[in-house]
């Protein structure tokens, strides 16, 4: 490899995955030492996804999407777009009890995060979830929020986030884009890795490396606009979603980690349909317009260390000051990139931790959990949310900068 391509492959790890390989994730000694010793710990410990906080129950349902009009932008020979979309929805109860992610999928995403000797696919697949397939619909329109996973990340990681929004009331569609994870599940039998990692590690620049990363931004706002036509009668024919009447198209809104959060941000830029957007720790690698938003309202939050004013990705600042309408800066003290995941909570149930960010795995679910949901709680239900006012004594670790 070229100098020039080990140092994009840096950027590329310090801006969208910094946990990656250059992180020591301690683990229980038990659960590090061998497969065997690992293999027992998974059977003897439960790992769950929090059991949300709304007064819903959660249902989910799965969709194969294809987008005919596009073909996939790191695969053309694939033919067509394709996307995997777990619908979450505010339910009544029922229903049966649906995975976490298939054990290929746990296996790749351990494998590609080098977390494989601390922690087993069986246990990953198998952590349990609050959501049920089949469960009866509560009644109502509801708003919809989409959420894009990081780059290299699966939609799997954001759960905690799905499940907690459609508790409050909200549908939310939860996207993969295909071939921009380590795995994810496609109908047939494939999983999909990540031949968009391949194509931007061999950029021979930076700045190669940084347009191909604004590429996929651009790439996954068409995806979540295509999404949007599936799911509502905008799309100018019958909703891919049985439960399409649930959606209120009227108030749709966007997030995500990484990535998928500089994502959330350009679809809101190309798609008026998007009302609100949170950005959580994503570099803005596709800028938000000169011309701003129209208006519409965006939360950013990230680490203290990465995405503080004078740090080092200075993306923020510009997209700060390209904003018009309503718009926090928040940063989370000891937070880590994968702070905003499913990641950190699910390892602290194990007692793995990251010491580059030491923030405890069940604050970092409560912390993204009630930010984000407050702010569409304000922006898609037009709610009173004095969290999102300023500092909060029960939240000593969010910061709000005001460069």
């Amino acid at each position: 490899m070229t100098r020039s391509r080990r140092t994009t492959a840096a950027v590329l790890l310090t801006l969208t995955l910094p946990l990656g390989a250059a992180t020591t994730i301690t683990a229980p000694p038990s659960a590090a030492a061998d497969r065997t010793a690992a293999d027992r710990t998974a059977a003897d410990q439960t790992v769950a996804i929090p059991r949300p906080t709304g007064r819903h129950a959660v249902g989910r349902d799965v969709l194969h999407l294809v987008d005919e009009k596009r073909r996939d932008p790191w695969v053309p020979a694939a033919g067509a777009r394709e996307l995997m979309v777990s619908m979450y929805y505010p339910a009544r109860g029922g229903g049966d009890a649906v995975p976490y992610m298939t054990v290929e999928e746990a296996a790749l995403l351990l494998k590609g995060l080098k977390l494989d000797t601390a922690y087993t696919a069986a246990q990953l697949s198998g952590v349990r979830v609050n959501a049920r397939s089949g469960a009866r619909p509560a009644a109502g329109r509801h708003p919809l929020v989409l959420l894009s996973p990081g780059f290299t990340l699966n939609r799997a990681t954001l759960t905690t986030l799905a499940e907690e929004l459609a508790s409050k009331g909200y549908v939310v569609a939860l996207v993969d884009h295909a071939y921009e994870s380590f795995g994810a599940a496609f109908p047939g039998g494939r999983t999909l890795t990540c031949v968009a990692c391949r194509t931007i590690e061999s950029a021979p620049t930076d700045a190669a490396g940084r347009e191909l990363l604004a590429k996929t931004a651009r790439g996954r706002a068409a995806d979540l606009s295509f999404v949007i036509g599936e799911l509502t009668r905008t799309g100018g024919h019958r909703p891919s979603w049985k439960r399409w009447k649930m959606i209120d198209p009227r108030r749709i809104g966007a997030a995500g980690h990484s990535l998928g959060g500089n994502a959330a941000a350009t679809v809101m830029a190309a798609d008026r349909r998007v009302r609100a957007g949170a950005n959580l720790d994503g570099t803005f690698f596709a800028p938000i317009p000169a011309s701003g938003l129209g208006r519409r309202p965006l939360l950013m939050i990230g680490t203290k260390a990465g995405h503080s004013p004078g740090s080092a990705d200075q993306t923020w600042r510009q997209a700060w000051q390209r904003l018009d309408g309503w718009k926090r800066w928040l940063t989370v003290a000891d937070s880590g990139h994968f702070t905003f995941i499913d990641l950190p909570v699910l390892g602290g149930q194990l007692g793995m931790t990251d010491p580059s960010a030491p923030l405890p795995g069940k604050r970092s679910g409560e912390i993204t959990r009630a930010y984000v949901g407050a702010f569409f709680d304000r922006h898609l239900r037009g709610e009173r949310e004095p969290l999102l006012d300023g500092p909060s004594a029960a939240n000593p670790e969010v910061a709000f900068q005001n460069p």
